[in-house]
């Protein structure tokens, strides 16, 4: 555990102790986004990384480290890979979305629990409904089943999208994911497809979400021949880090309506600063900040 944090005072009124755990979290920008944020609503934030693979601690031990920075005083912390899931069973409580997903990014310690939330879902729904507003959602096409797919497409049905086909390299993967959300929305809303299937699927569809690392620096490209891009389509991105991915260039070049990764990045981390300190940020001017700190740093790596 860093060693600083033991010495630091507990969450109380106008200071708020958060944090993330995580591997390789080094990168993160949750700890910029998020003090400052917190400054703006007159608050002293301090905001530690818990890196699992600097403090020697297995995904399946993550409960020993939340019990750790919950008796040091904080507030909460994000989760992230590889522990979405594996913090699972150590927590006191779920929120409703957090036990339809069934991945939490978001731990809050009140009254001696530990409450777990999602706010990835409705981070994607509340930057998608901002950002392309009014865009048609009969049919979507989502490639990607990993975690920030299984979020969006929650969010895609909580929003009321008609059907949803979920393309994955991994069929068995995208077959699950879809059985998952049929399960949750009704029969029929979620169809899962190998991605060979791309081409023909979009040909009929309204929009594309993008929740695969293809796009991030460290791999580069596109996860898609452009000419499956038609103007009618509109194309939200999952990558953030960079916020213009080659993706989205080639999309508006065919004229498709775009919505990056940043909204959701936002989106998401302003709703877990709410969780945690019951103040309401304000995600346009952490959109502002998130623009900057990417622009500044051009490197890849996640918010949370």
């Amino acid at each position: 555990m860093p060693q600083d944090r033991t010495t630091r005072p507990a969450s109380g009124p106008g200071r708020l102790l958060t944090g993330l755990i995580g591997a390789g979290i080094g990168p993160s920008l949750s700890p910029a986004l998020h003090e400052r944020e917190a400054r703006e609503l007159g608050l002293d934030c301090a905001y530690a990384r818990f890196d699992l693979d600097e403090l020697g601690v297995a995904p399946e031990a993550v409960g020993d480290l939340l019990a750790r920075v919950a008796a040091e005083g904080l507030a909460g912390v994000n989760v992230t890979h590889p522990a979405k899931q594996a913090v699972l069973r150590h927590l006191d409580e779920l929120s409703p979305d957090a036990a339809a997903i069934g991945a939490v990014n978001t731990v809050v310690f009140s009254g001696g629990r530990a409450i777990g939330h999602n706010t990835d879902w409705s981070g994607f729904r509340d930057g998608f409904v901002a950002g392309l507003p009014g865009a048609p959602l009969d049919r979507v096409v989502l490639l990607g089943a990993g975690g920030a797919g299984a979020a969006a497409a929650h969010a895609l049905l909580s929003l009321g999208a008609g059907s949803l086909t979920v393309l994955d390299v991994d069929a068995g993967r995208a077959a699950r994911l879809a059985d998952d959300l049929a399960a949750r929305f009704g029969s029929g809303r979620a169809i899962g497809s190998p991605a060979s299937a791309l081409e023909r699927t979009l040909a009929a569809a309204d929009g594309l979400v993008h929740a695969t690392p293809v796009g991030m620096a460290e791999h580069p490209g596109l996860p898609l021949p452009v000419s499956v891009l038609r103007p009618e389509l509109w194309v939200a991105e999952i990558v953030y880090r960079p916020l213009e991915t080659a993706l989205l260039r080639a999309a508006r070049a065919r004229g498709c309506r775009t919505l990056d990764g940043g909204r959701m990045a936002v989106h998401q981390a302003a709703e877990a600063l709410r969780l945690f300190s019951g103040r309401e940020p304000d995600p346009a001017r952490m959109l502002r900040h998130l623009a900057e700190l990417v622009g500044g740093e051009g490197g890849a790596g996640r918010v949370a």
